[in-house]
């Protein structure tokens, strides 16, 4: 008799919108994809902690910002760690699932990245500029995000981060499954930032995302290490996101992605056999 096969829940909203990216496109495509090695089934984020603990592995994919559904994704997070439920991606990162205050960390221990604090008093430790970025912690999909001159900084409410306004050649994102990169996508427009293109990685490249990765110490899952490109030749972390990050596998060719999900299938298998 064949053994069983694995029971995937896959969290996704289908109905979520966001400027320059088709959500539910991507998920449709790999979750078809997906049933190739697994029974597997989709449901929102609000549905997931009433049916989590009828499947061997919870996928969390495009479920939106959790802002959103900020409590029923905590009880979510909660019975998953109670319960040692296999979430792919782990709960346990330290980037973006903890919000944005790992840029103000990375930033004080001397990683490279975009500089930040989030105190008006510290507003010594940035570079001067004409323009600076002020945006919540726990913001996403540039929600909450403004524009504001040095002056003004002191006005700016507790819980917000700030940032100069940095002029970058372009932006790259480097996507991981566990500790492997397994490709880049770049927009070398800045002014269309979704116009993303396939990006032939360095080994100086690779070492940059790799370090941002070893840090957060996800072992399965999916992390994609967004950074910009200054005019001086610089890599800067601008995000480390480790929950749902969009994939952009509209970007690549069908060989990358069918190699793409053939990696992440192996993640999953692997997790699952996981005592």
């Amino acid at each position: 008799m064949h053994a069983p096969r694995p029971r995937v829940l896959f969290v996704t909203d289908l109905a979520y919108l966001s400027k320059g990216r088709r959500y539910c496109d991507e998920d449709i495509f790999l979750s078809s994809q997906l049933r190739e090695w697994f029974d597997i089934a989709l449901c929102h984020p609000l549905d997931a902690l009433a049916l989590m603990d009828g499947f061997d592995v919870v996928v969390i994919r495009n479920s939106g910002p959790v802002l959103g559904y900020q409590d029923a994704f905590d009880m979510f997070a909660r019975h998953a760690r109670e319960n040692g439920t296999k979430v792919f991606t782990q709960l346990t990162g330290k980037g973006d699932q903890r919000g944005k205050q790992y840029l103000v960390d990375l930033f004080a221990d001397g990683f490279p990245v975009i500089p930040t604090v989030d105190d008006p008093r510290n507003v010594s430790r940035l570079p001067e500029v004409n323009t600076y970025v002020v945006k919540p912690k726990w913001g996403a999909d540039s929600i909450g995000m403004r524009h504001s001159g040095r002056a003004e900084l002191s006005q700016v409410e507790p819980g917000s981060l700030i940032q100069p306004r940095i002029d970058f050649v372009y932006e790259v994102s480097f996507y991981f499954i566990g500790r492997t990169v397994r490709y880049a996508l770049y927009a070398p427009d800045p002014d269309r930032r979704w116009d993303l293109e396939p990006y032939s990685t360095t080994a100086q490249d690779r070492e940059f995302a790799q370090r941002f990765v070893d840090w957060n110490d996800i072992d399965h899952g999916i992390t994609r290490v967004d950074a910009c490109r200054t005019v001086d030749g610089t890599l800067l972390l601008v995000e480390l996101e480790d929950l749902n990050p969009y994939l952009s596998l509209d970007r690549l060719t069908e060989s990358a992605r069918r190699e793409f999900v053939n990696h992440m299938a192996e993640a999953i298998v692997a997790l699952c056999a996981q005592p």
